[in-house]
């Protein structure tokens, strides 16, 4: 069977179409994405301690952790869900996505190694950020950076591994700029964002803690 990817010779033996319509897809996605936001932004306005900032933190780490784990986490341990014909969603929406990014079908080492590495150790700790900012630890935000630093550096290598490799991955240029721009642009931005912030947060902490014992002496 022929399949829609590019580079049009990229063997893909085996391969089974997309079963499901672009628009099922999507409307899954975003229906299990809100599902999630609105379950973690209610619980955690059952509680007056937590700013309105920290409950939308909560609600990104709650969305982009089960991302990690569930649908980057099938695609690593999957190699061939492009064989797949039982219409399975995490394997459509591979299928679908790859028409953004070959590498995917084409199961790039570089990619699978990205995508297996964000799951295993960044999506566990996305959830415990939930519940350090819902309990007030002491590491939330030492913890919002490290795995903020993890994101970004993933996605960079992400970007810089397709410019080295002359960018000609996508069916299309809208394939190209609402799947691989645009969808990825989240993870650049906000933990960009959520860097900064926890970094101006450390360093405050330090340099009062710095300040309590120069009065002390």
């Amino acid at each position: 069977m022929e399949h829609p990817y590019v580079p049009r010779d990229l063997q893909l033996p085996g391969y089974v179409p997309v079963s499901l319509s672009q628009s099922t897809i999507l409307t899954v996605y975003v229906l299990s994405s809100l599902l999630v936001v609105s379950l973690v932004w209610f619980l955690s306005g059952r509680s007056r301690n937590i700013s309105k900032l920290d409950r939308l933190l909560m609600c990104w780490w709650a969305f982009t952790g089960l991302t990690h784990l569930i649908l980057e986490g099938y695609f690593a341990f999957s190699p061939e869900f492009y064989k797949d014909q039982t219409g399975f969603y995490l394997a459509e929406v591979w299928k679908e996505y790859s028409k953004g990014d070959s590498r995917y079908a084409g199961r790039d080492s570089a990619i699978v190694a990205v995508e297996g590495m964000t799951s295993v150790l960044e999506g566990p700790p996305c959830l415990l950020a939930v519940y350090a900012i819902a309990k007030g630890k002491g590491y939330s935000y030492i913890l919002q950076f490290a795995i903020s630093l993890g994101q970004l550096y993933g996605t960079f290598v992400y970007f810089i591994t397709a410019y080295l490799e002359s960018d000609n991955f996508s069916a299309s240029p809208f394939y190209y700029y609402a799947y691989y721009v645009l969808a990825n642009s989240f993870w650049l931005l906000i933990p960009s964002l959520i860097a900064i912030r926890c970094w101006k947060k450390i360093s405050s902490a330090v340099q009062s803690q710095s300040q309590k014992k120069n009065k002390i002496r």
